[in-house]
Formats: C-alpha cells, sequence, structure tokens
C-alpha cells in the first residue's frame, strides 16, 4: 500500500512539473501557432483558472451552472476597489476577490443547492443575471454601471500613499514594484493557474474529491446510507466559485478595468463550452478547452473579407468571389458561428471532449505498434491437455 502511494505522488509531481514547464514556456511555442504575445497567452491562463475551478463543480458533481459569470465579475470588481481604496499590489487584490466571490458563493449556493438537475441551473442563472442588472443599473455607485469601474490617478490608495509610493502616468498594477502588463503580466497569471492546478490536482486525488465523484455517480443513494451529501456539493460551490473570483481578479490586474459585462450569462455559457469541449471531469481537460475556444477565437475574429480574398485568390475570380461569400458569415464578428461548428463536431463523435479524442489517438497507435504474440487479439493458446484418469 505504501508503495502504492508513493508511486502516485510521484506521479503527480511529475503531471505537475510537466504542466508547469508548458506554462511557463508558453511564449517559446505559442510563437509556432501565432499564440506568442501576452495579451492572448494571458487569455489562455485566465481562462483556463476559471475553467478548472468551473470543472470542480461541474466535472466532478454533475451539478451544471449557468451563474459563475457572477463571480468573475465580483472579482473583478472587488480587484479594482482594492486598486483604488489600498494599493496598485496585486496580492491584496487577489485574496480580496478570492474572499468576497467565495462569501457571494457561499451565499447563492446556499439558496441554489436546495434544488437538483435543471432547477439548480435555472436558479444560478436568475442570480447571474440579477447580478449583472444590478451592477449594469442599481449599484451604479460601486460599480460605475455601463461605463465601468477603472482605477484613477486621484484615488486615495491609502497603503501607497502611506509608504510614499507615486504614480506617474495611468496606474498600473504591479508586483512589488514590476509592472503587470506583457510578459511579466503573464508570468504572474501563468503562476497563479499552476497554483490552480496544484490545488485541482489535490482535490481530484483526495478522498474529498472521491466524495464528489461519488455524490454525481448516484446521489440519491448516498443520502439513502445516511450520508449528508449538502455539505460538500456546498463545498465545492464555494471553491468552484473561488476560482472564478480569482480569474476575475487577473483580469482586472492585466487591464485595470470592470465591467458588468463580465456578469453575463454569455461568460457563464463560455466556460461551460469550455469544460465540455475539453472534457468535463478531467485534470486537463478544462485547460485545453479553454485555450481551444481563446486561440480560434483570436483566429477568426480577425479575419475580413479582405484577409479572405487574398486567401482565396488562387482560386479563378468566380470561385472566388463563391468562397468568400460562403466563409464570410463564419468568420469576423460571426467567428461564433464556426465555435458551434466546431462544437458540435466535437459532442457528434468525441463526446467525452478533446482529451477523449487524445486518447483514441493515443489507444490507436499504441496497438499499432504491439507485436504479435500470444496475448495478442485473434491469438489463441494452446495449452496440451491432460489426458482423462
Amino acid at each position: 500500500m505504501q508503495t502504492i502511494i508513493t508511486s502516485s505522488r510521484t506521479r503527480d509531481t511529475i503531471i505537475l512539473a510537466l504542466f508547469a514547464l508548458v506554462v511557463l514556456t508558453a511564449p517559446l511555442w505559442g510563437t509556432l501557432i501565432g499564440a506568442g504575445y501576452p495579451d492572448l497567452l494571458q487569455k489562455f491562463a485566465i481562462f483556463g483558472l476559471f475553467a478548472i475551478g468551473y470543472n470542480i463543480m461541474f466535472g466532478l458533481t454533475g451539478y451544471l451552472s449557468f451563474g459563475h459569470a457572477a463571480f468573475l465579475g465580483v472579482g473583478s470588481y472587488t480587484a479594482v476597489w482594492s486598486f483604488k481604496l489600498l494599493s496598485m499590489n496585486a496580492i491584496p487584490a487577489v485574496l480580496f476577490a478570492i474572499l468576497l466571490s467565495g462569501l457571494f458563493a457561499a451565499v447563492i449556493g446556499f439558496l441554489s443547492l436546495r434544488r437538483t438537475g435543471i432547477y439548480f441551473s435555472i436558479l444560478t442563472l436568475a442570480f447571474a443575471q440579477m447580478s449583472y442588472n444590478l451592477a449594469y443599473s442599481v449599484l451604479t455607485p460601486i460599480t460605475n454601471g455601463e461605463t465601468g469601474l477603472r482605477v484613477l490617478r486621484d484615488d486615495p490608495r491609502i497603503i501607497d500613499t502611506a509608504l510614499g509610493i507615486q504614480v506617474e502616468g495611468s496606474p498600473l498594477s504591479d508586483f512589488f514594484g514590476l509592472t503587470l502588463t506583457g510578459y511579466p503580466g503573464f508570468y504572474f497569471c501563468a503562476v497563479m493557474l499552476i497554483l490552480g492546478f496544484w490545488l485541482s490536482l489535490k482535490i481530484f486525488r483526495s478522498p474529498y474529491g472521491m466524495k464528489l465523484l461519488a455524490i454525481k455517480s448516484n446521489q440519491i443513494r448516498m443520502e439513502y446510507t445516511g450520508f449528508n451529501t449538502r455539505p460538500y456539493l456546498l463545498s465545492a460551490f464555494v471553491i468552484s466559485g473561488m476560482y472564478a473570483g480569482l480569474a476575475g481578479s487577473l483580469m482586472a490586474i492585466t487591464d485595470p478595468l470592470a465591467g458588468a459585462e463580465r456578469m453575463q450569462w454569455t461568460a457563464s455559457g463560455e466556460v461551460v463550452l469550455m469544460t465540455i469541449l475539453g472534457g468535463v471531469g478531467t485534470l486537463f481537460g478544462p485547460i485545453l478547452g479553454a485555450a481551444t475556444i481563446k486561440y480560434f477565437e483570436n483566429i477568426f475574429s480577425a479575419f475580413n473579407e479582405q484577409v479572405l480574398q487574398q486567401a482565396f485568390d488562387f482560386l479563378p475570380p468566380t470561385l472566388t468571389d463563391l468562397m468568400v461569400a460562403l466563409t464570410r458569415p463564419f468568420v469576423g464578428e460571426g467567428w461564433h458561428l464556426t465555435l458551434g461548428v466546431l462544437f458540435m463536431i466535437i459532442i457528434i463523435f468525441i463526446p467525452g471532449g478533446l482529451i477523449e479524442g487524445i486518447e483514441r489517438i493515443r489507444r490507436l497507435f499504441s496497438r499499432r505498434r504491439q507485436p504479435p504474440g500470444e496475448n495478442s487479439p485473434g491469438s489463441r493458446s494452446h495449452s496440451p491437455r491432460e489426458p482423462a484418469a
């Protein structure tokens, strides 16, 4: 047993080390696919973190929430208020965003988890839309309404003022003097992503994670045995909300602005797509799904009619015009159609997401490399039969 535990810990350490290596070297391999610039890499890290947290709720318990954008917005607003009132240092902003989003998730989860299934999903969607409308119109003294909450030069910033730190130009977030823009901003988000993945790995491997999976498998049977599932579901919901709040704070750190649009239902739907596209309940699936969606968004949203004309100019003029007319609705502002087609293909052919597709390819190549032998499929073991007594 001790050997098994040690082997499992070693494997998890290797997984974490490889994941950290891939994340930290993203500017290098990202350049090869046209994604090596900081803004896109920051999106990979932030939305990957958002999807990791969402997967803890949806992937482990099976409870589908359509309201996680509310926690994303709470994290953003909290971070900006931390910049305005306390300091431009990112650490207080992150800590307060995690704390307040966790408290907000505890309230919404306490009320929403009284129901299951589609009723739970509708309740979370309702709370998210209520939060969006409050931020957009009712709570304008706190959120600045449709204009959005911005950091200004004349904000009090009590801690910075006490330490004699002066702001020159537009206020930008920093990490003890290191301005978090460009690649420093990405690496700050990358460290948060690695820490978030490490915590997710610990949850997946722990008895707590096994209980969440048991709830997903058959919650009614667990309740019949006298097991109280409610605290586990609420704690998973709160942890998931804290991940979303952390992602929201990172959005404000890389761009000191918070707006109500981050709390719209479309943001909640996007993280659902990321998780399903990558692979629900898997460690790497949500991160892969988030990176895939943001990568395709970056590519296809940048296409316009002129780019399409250049792409098909090797064809005769009539065919060029035809191809441009056919592909124009799927690029530019209509890139969501491409995302929809991609999502349909994944769901139809590999319902387990991209991780399942990768696993199928791995099994296919492993079967092809397996040499024929006695234990291979189709072979039959012939052993001499003993004569009857």
